[in-house]
């Protein structure tokens, strides 16, 4: 089971294990189950009010589950990703650090979530 920290200037930092692989994980369900106030408004990855910024702890990097399309055009419209940085990292296949947590599902990796 990974280990999710939720790091806030305004909140003691919290660490909470995840179930990793259930594909129904998102990191915003596993804050509200713990407590986390990240903010948060449609859960549908329309709106861009659950922006966090994700870093793998593990030596892997994957970061996550692969972005979904909502959440590649949410990234773009609030100017944390260009389209062209988005199609290079589609390439490379790399995730952005910024990612919806609404979308974000937990892969088998510790992360830290900055919100």
């Amino acid at each position: 089971m990974p280990n999710i920290t939720f790091s806030s200037p305004s909140y003691k930092d919290k660490t909470v294990y995840a179930v990793a692989g259930s594909h129904t994980e998102s990191v915003l369900k596993i804050a509200k189950e713990h407590k986390i106030p990240i903010d948060f408004s449609c859960e549908d990855g329309q709106c861009g009010t659950c922006l966090v910024k994700v870093t793998s702890l593990d030596k892997k990097g994957r970061m996550a589950g692969p972005l979904t399309d909502k959440e590649r055009e949410v990234l773009v419209s609030l100017g944390k990703v260009s389209r062209e940085e988005m199609e290079q990292m589609s390439v490379d296949d790399l995730p952005p650090p910024w990612r919806l947590a609404c979308q974000l599902i937990v892969r088998d990796e510790d992360l830290l979530v900055e919100y």
